[in-house]
């Protein structure tokens, strides 16, 4: 790996944006709009989360925890950040709940390699406690390599800068989607892996979209997963995968999408299951430049191929 790809170090994470919501309802309002437990959560973690559609499509992805009794923080996709706190606070009608941004409050930075490995320790994955410099949150390895997600005013001192391209490259290689603008309602949460990271809890009370997403999770139905791919040339959330069986219209989109170390892109993308059975994946169009299959850091169920 490259120096400019060292994996040791901190970065403010200028693609996440955080969000507030305080009061007395907080939880229980939040915990009737996302697809995880938010209700139940303890001061000592954190948990994945989606904001879903009345038909069951991503609008938001979240990493969310307890700041107080009555206060929790939601972390996000910067560019999501505005158009989804106005959404949410669409629907907070009379409950006690005040929502808001609180990027500028307490910046997020990320931890990688020994930097995060000093200060977690053996915690597990989810974690999350207040430290001196802040919260902190151990998020899932990648690529061997130990992250944490830091909110806090001021970066720690005394480490080594951390390029965000290398976060980047490390948060796709983890496997866990972030919704970002260009694949709002692309998906319902199973087509990205949201259930198989503990971003769904399909024992929790109603949300918006939960009938769909629980079709998909108990009926069979779901005919496209998230993979991981190198390829060699950039990529970006949104674009278009294409088959060379089927030529004639996608088989799937990219989800999220980083700059690798040894050039090209490292992504995450949504497939047909189907699509992996035999011949080749594009990025971009028929004959764009070829997909490369790599291991995710987890199994992805594979039952429902042969019916795709």
């Amino acid at each position: 790996m490259s120096a400019a790809f060292a994996t040791n170090g901190v970065v403010r994470l200028a693609h996440w944006g955080l969000m507030r919501a305080r009061g007395a309802d907080a939880a229980s309002f939040l915990h009737g709009q996302f697809t995880s437990d938010v209700l139940h959560l303890g001061a000592e973690r954190a948990v994945l989360a989606g904001y879903c559609s009345a038909k069951g499509r991503l609008q938001a992805s979240f990493v969310v925890w307890r700041a107080a009794a009555d206060e929790l923080l939601l972390a996000c996709a910067a560019d999501l950040l505005a158009p989804t706190l106005k959404r949410l606070s669409m629907f907070v009608l009379r409950a006690q709940c005040k929502l808001g941004d609180a990027s500028a409050e307490l910046p997020l930075y990320g931890l990688a390699g020994e930097a995060a490995a000093a200060r977690l320790g053996d915690a597990p994955v989810w974690s999350r406690r207040d430290t001196p410099e802040g919260t902190l949150i151990r998020l899932p390895d990648a690529a061997g390599v130990p992250r944490a997600l830091l909110a806090a005013a001021d970066a720690p001192a005394g480490l080594p800068a951390l390029a965000l391209e290398t976060w980047r490259w490390l948060e796709v290689g983890s496997g866990v989607p972030l919704i970002e603008v260009a694949t709002v309602e692309q998906f319902v949460p199973q087509m990205v892996n949201l259930e198989l990271v503990g971003g769904v809890d399909f024992r929790k009370g109603c949300y918006p979209g939960q009938e769909v997403v629980a079709r998909s999770q108990y009926r069979g139905t779901l005919k496209r997963r998230m993979f991981l791919f190198d390829v060699a040339a950039p990529a970006q959330a949104g674009q278009e995968i294409f088959h060379s069986g089927d030529p004639g219209q996608p088989a799937g989109l990219v989800a999220n999408a980083a700059p690798a170390p040894q050039g090209g892109s490292r992504l995450l993308a949504e497939v047909k299951l189907a699509a992996l059975a035999g011949g080749s994946l594009h990025l971009g169009a028929p004959d764009g430049p070829l997909l490369q299959r790599q291991a995710l850091p987890y199994d992805v169920p594979l039952e429902s191929a042969a019916t795709a």
